[in-house]
């Protein structure tokens, strides 16, 4: 008979050489190229969408600007075509010698008293054909300006559509035009990040204390973190990792996995797989709002520019993104 001790030894070799034993695994989130070479691939996909972002935002604001300047042009036209009767008459009447009229009309006044009635009602006159054709003529330099103005917004966003194009294609290509399916973005809104006045993301560095580690995260990274936990997703997330490359070292990235106990080295599924999806699709739904690069789960990877592609890492749980939704932020 087998001791006790050396049985269950025996028992849990056994369960470990045939994985039916699960220790926390490490999750791994860089994407790799076709080749093997994960940095390639990871600095094509992150400065592609940091770019495609940018532009996105930029063209955003410039739409919100140009609707903007539409309304306060409507109101300027409509002051100019208020005006334009009342500018007509006093020049048809400046042209029939209305004011010299006026002053006939003073050196005819029989009394001192008549004469300074006529005489105020002939400046309340002047001044008010004065102020009439100054604003005439500071309206129809206001309305010059917004049109220019919606113009140069309407230029703004052409070059913005062109940029996203162009970054689509890049990205298109660096994922060798693979398409998939994966969850559609809903659930609530996240509080956005700060922009620049023009619509991009501030440049921002390692800077804030990581509340999953020891390191540091930039501070949009933090904000999407505590984001993503406000709106319930409060299982185990590890986000800051100090390596050669990627997004992790940058504090730019974090891994939320799919079991509240950790990365399990198994795939997900039932309620962790559930989970994953809803957490995955919040991060759709929020990537305007929270500066999201890409997102990687479950054997696909989403990019502002393209949606959901194919991914494949490096054949294990943990790199095909299997047991943890992988979050990078720009």
């Amino acid at each position: 008979m087998v001791p006790g001790t050396l049985r269950s030894l025996l028992v849990v070799t056994a369960l470990l050489v045939t994985g039916a034993v699960f220790a926390p695994a490490r999750a791994s989130a860089d994407p790799t190229a076709p080749d093997g070479s994960p940095s390639s691939l990871q600095a094509q996909l992150a400065d592609a969408s940091r770019a495609y972002n940018d532009a996105k935002g930029r063209l955003d604001a410039a739409k919100r600007r140009q609707a903007d300047l539409t309304v306060q042009a409507a109101k300027t036209r409509d002051q100019l075509d208020a005006l334009g009767p009342q500018a007509a008459a006093i020049a048809v009447a400046a042209y029939k010698g209305g004011r010299l009229s006026g002053m006939s009309a003073l050196l005819s006044s029989g009394t001192p008293d008549d004469l300074l009635a006529r005489a105020t009602t002939l400046q309340i006159q002047v001044d008010h054909d004065d102020r009439t054709l100054r604003d005439l003529a500071q309206a129809q330099a206001a309305y010059t300006e917004q049109l220019a103005a919606i113009d140069t917004e309407i230029q703004t966003e052409a070059a913005q559509v062109a940029v996203m194009d162009k970054r689509k294609s890049d990205l298109e290509k660096a994922l060798g035009n693979a398409g998939a399916a994966g969850p559609a973005p809903h659930g609530s809104s996240a509080t956005p990040a700060p922009r620049n006045p023009d619509g991009s993301w501030p440049k921002e560095s390692c800077s804030v204390k990581d509340p999953t580690t020891s390191g540091c995260l930039t501070p949009r990274t933090l904000h999407a973190y505590q984001e993503a936990r406000n709106a319930g997703y409060t299982r185990y997330t590890a986000c800051f990792r100090n390596e050669s490359s990627g997004e992790h070292p940058l504090g730019r990235a974090c891994d939320f996995s799919a079991n509240a106990t950790g990365f399990q080295n198994v795939p997900a599924s039932g309620g962790d797989k559930a989970y994953g999806d809803s957490l995955a699709s919040w991060f759709l739904a929020n990537s305007d709002r929270l500066a999201v690069l890409y997102v990687i789960w479950y054997q696909r990877i989403w990019l502002p520019a393209t949606g959901w592609k194919a991914y494949h890492g490096d054949g294990t749980v943990a790199g095909n993104h299997l047991n943890h939704v992988h979050l990078s932020v720009q």
